[in-house]
C-alpha cells in the first residue's frame, strides 16, 4: 500500500488531532489534575498559511497546545478558522506576528510552497519550533540554507510527510535491513495526480481580473517574482507553477521517497537527468508550468557498504516496466507508489512480490522504533526528546534539495553533474540559475 494512499491527507490530519497525546514535562496529577494536562505542557503554536493544509494542521495541534496566532494572506481564511480558535489573534504578515507577538514557542507553516523557506528561516533565527508542509523548501539553496540553520537552532523540527511516522515506512526499511530482497540496485516511485489538482504544461494567463477583497495579493506573492493576481494561482491551484510550487514530484517526492532514502542511507547524486511532456515545448510553457508528464532519474554512486542505486521518478501516466513477478490482477503505477528493485527480490510499496514469496518470507524482525504518531513525534522533539522522524537536520533538508534537484533537470533539458560540496552543476550555467532565484525586493532568506 502506498504511504500516502493508505489514508486521504483529511483522514491524516483527522487521526492526527485526535491520536496526539500530551506530553508529560511534570506528573499530570501534580499541576493538572489526575486526567488533565499540566499546563507546563503546552506550547503556544502559531500558524502561517491556513487557508488548505493549515487549517487541519491548526486543529490538529490544537490537542497539544494554545493556537496563540493565525496568519494569512487572506481575509476569508481567517475567518474560516476564527470559531475553531478563537482566542487567537490575526495577521495577514508572517514577519509581523512574529517580530509583534513574543509568547509563540512554535510555528506550523502551510503556505504555498515559495513561502516556506522565508518563514522557516525567520522562525528558527528566533528560536521558535517549526512544523513546514513539504517539500520543506522551493530551492535547492533554501533547502541547504534551512538544514544548517536547524542544526545551529537546535529546535524542534518536522516537515510534513505523514507518511514517515507509518507502519509501512518502517517495513520497507526492516525488508531492506535484513536482506529480504538483497543488494538494491534501483528504486522507482511515482505519483499519478490528476492535473486538475495542480494544471500544468500551460501558459501563464492574460487576462488581469481583479484582486478579491479579502486577499493581500502583495503578501502572496512574497518573494516570487511580480505578477498579476488571477485565480488559476489561488486558491489552491498554484502548485504548477514554477514560481510558487514544484510540480508532481515536488508535492509527492518527499512522501514517496523518505523512507528508501532512510533505508539506504542516500546522500548526495552524482548526476540526475529528466525527461517530460515540456520538452519539445516553448518557454511560455516549459518556463512556467511543471509538466503534465516527466521521468526523472539520479545516480547515487556506490557509498560504504552501500551499492550503487539508481532512483526513478515517474508521473503522469508514466511507469516502468511491470515487474514478471506481480499478479495479473494486482495493480501497478497507479496512485502513488513506490517499487524497489533488489539482486534477489522486489518490492512494491510495502510488500515482497509475489505475494507467494511475501507469505514465504512474512515479518522482517523489528528493528526500528515504531512512531507515536507524526505530531506527537513533533510536539516530544520540541520538549526535549529525540530528533522527530521528518527533522529538518538530520533528513528533510537533505530530501528535499536532492528531490528538488529533479525539478531542474526537468527544466535544463540535460543530464546534470552534480558538486554538492559546492552547490554547483559543473556543466551548465543555465542550471545553476535555477539553483538560488532571486527573490523580489524586500524579502531575504
Amino acid at each position: 500500500m502506498s504511504l500516502t494512499n493508505k489514508m486521504s491527507r483529511r483522514e491524516l490530519l483527522t487521526a492526527g488531532a485526535v491520536a496526539a497525546a500530551a506530553v508529560t514535562i511534570v506528573p499530570r496529577h501534580v499541576l493538572g489534575g489526575e486526567g488533565q494536562k499540566a499546563p507546563s505542557d503546552k506550547l503556544n503554536i502559531a500558524g502561517i498559511g491556513i487557508g488548505g493544509m493549515g487549517s487541519g494542521d491548526a486543529r490538529s495541534v490544537a490537542s497539544e497546545g494554545n493556537v496563540v496566532a493565525l496568519c494569512d494572506v487572506d481575509e476569508s481564511a481567517l475567518e474560516r478558522n476564527a470559531k475553531f480558535h478563537p482566542n487567537a489573534k490575526h495577521y495577514s504578515d508572517f514577519r509581523k506576528m512574529l517580530e509583534e507577538q513574543k509568547d509563540i514557542d512554535a510555528v506550523f507553516i502551510a503556505t504555498p510552497d515559495h513561502v516556506h523557506a522565508v518563514a522557516t528561516m525567520m522562525a528558527l533565527k528566533m528560536g521558535k519550533h517549526v512544523h513546514c508542509q513539504k517539500p520543506l523548501t522551493h530551492s535547492v539553496y533554501e533547502a541547504r540554507m534551512i538544514g544548517k540553520a536547524a542544526k545551529e537552532a537546535k529546535v524542534g523540527t518536522q516537515m510534513g510527510n505523514f507518511g514517515q511516522a507509518s507502519e509501512e515506512a518502517r517495513l520497507i526499511r526492516e525488508y531492506i535491513a535484513c536482506g529480504a530482497i538483497g543488494t538494491v540496485r534501483e528504486i522507482h516511485a511515482g505519483s499519478n495526480r490528476s492535473p486538475w489538482i495542480s494544471p500544468r504544461g500551460i501558459p501563464r494567463p492574460k487576462d488581469t481580473p481583479p484582486v478579491p477583497a479579502k486577499l493581500n495579493w502583495d503578501l502572496w506573492l512574497g518573494p516570487a517574482p511580480e505578477r498579476p493576481y488571477h485565480p488559476c494561482y489561488h486558491p489552491f491551484a498554484w502548485r504548477g507553477w514554477w514560481d510558487f510550487g514544484t510540480g508532481c514530484l515536488g508535492d509527492i517526492g518527499c512522501h514517496q521517497l523518505s523512507a528508501v532514502f532512510k533505508a539506504l542511507k542516500l546522500g548526495h547524486p552524482q548526476w540526475v537527468e529528466a525527461c517530460s511532456s515540456n520538452h519539445p515545448l516553448g518557454p511560455e510553457i516549459a518556463n512556467e508550468t511543471a509538466p503534465l508528464a516527466s521521468i526523472t532519474r539520479w545516480y547515487f554512486p556506490a557509498e560504504g557498504e552501500r551499492a550503487p542505486v539508481t532512483m526513478t521518478w515517474w508521473d503522469g501516466g508514466l511507469r516502468p516496466p511491470r515487474p514478471e513477478e506481480l499478479e495479473p490482477e494486482r495493480k501497478f503505477g497507479e496512485g502513488d507508489w513506490l517499487y524497489i528493485v533488489g539482486d534477489k527480490g522486489k518490492m512494491l510499496d510495502h510488500r515482497i512480490i509475489p505475494e507467494t514469496k511475501q507469505k514465504e518470507v512474512g515479518k522482517p524482525p523489528k528493528i526500528l522504533e515504531r512512531s507515536p504518531g507524526h505530531w506527537k513525534e513533533f510536539f516530544n522533539a520540541c520538549k526535549g526528546g529525540p530528533p522527530a522522524g521528518a527533522d529538518f537536520a538530520t533528513h528533510a533538508a537533505h530530501l528535499a534539495e536532492v528531490v528538488l534537484l529533479g525539478n531542474i533537470a526537468i527544466r535544463a533539458k540535460e543530464k546534470l553533474y552534480w558538486d554538492a560540496e559546492n552547490l554547483t552543476f559543473t556543466n551548465s550555467k543555465a542550471a545553476n540559475a535555477l539553483l538560488n532565484p532571486p527573490y523580489r525586493q524586500g524579502w531575504s532568506l
